[in-house]
């Protein structure tokens, strides 16, 4: 291991792995290895917070500076909460939640896990209905002192899995191609009853 991939490494351990993107890299692994090549500060993760500025600053031998406020702001961790009755099922917040912390199944409505939900907010842009909310999960406590290092630590085994999941290569399948079909005009339809019923209301 060379010793910008060993720094790396141990900057990873330092991060909340949210997985969040805020920091303008794909997850916490590139942004980690943005630090130790130099091509990033260390005050780019807002679920961090300071605290987390501190901790990759004295990781990297670079000073710590305020959170860069481009990324976003310190903040209590909120949690995905979803309008079940709104819901259409259309399983896109599946594909988007890094820690795989909602369920459902296409054309069902989906729920969250409270206990897995890293509050990434990736879901949020996912919804076409708009029937995600986030609330406050931790009170007044922000960064660090709202997420735990066991916290992070499932999270990284969850983001892990689920991008396994998703980068491997596709099983064959028993679904027809008019069952696919069947199922996108069933959300289709979903979509456009919810459309209806917002307008109308």
């Amino acid at each position: 291991m060379t010793a910008e991939a060993a720094l790396a490494a141990s900057l990873l351990d330092a991060l909340p792995q949210t997985q969040c993107r805020r920091c303008g890299y794909a997850d916490c692994h590139d942004y980690a290895e943005a630090i130790a090549s130099g091509a990033a500060d260390v005050n780019r993760c807002p679920p961090g917070g300071a605290e987390g500025v501190v901790r990759l600053a004295r990781i990297s031998g670079r000073p710590a500076r305020p959170l860069d406020l481009e990324c976003g702001v310190e903040g209590p961790r909120a949690l995905a909460l979803i309008d079940e009755a709104a819901c259409i099922g259309c399983a896109l917040c599946l594909k988007a939640c890094p820690t795989d912390a909602i369920i459902g199944a296409a054309t069902r409505m989906h729920t969250v896990i409270d206990d897995l939900c890293s509050g990434c907010e990736l879901c949020l842009p996912a919804c076409p209905v708009d029937c995600i909310a986030l609330v406050p999960a931790s009170g007044d406590r922000t960064g660090w002192d709202a997420w735990s290092p066991a916290q992070a630590e499932q999270a990284r085994r969850r983001y892990e899995r689920h991008q396994q999941r998703v980068d491997a290569p596709p099983r064959a399948s028993a679904v027809s191609q008019s069952t696919a079909s069947s199922r996108q005009q069933a959300v289709a339809a979903a979509l456009a009853r919810a459309r209806a019923a917002r307008a109308g209301s």
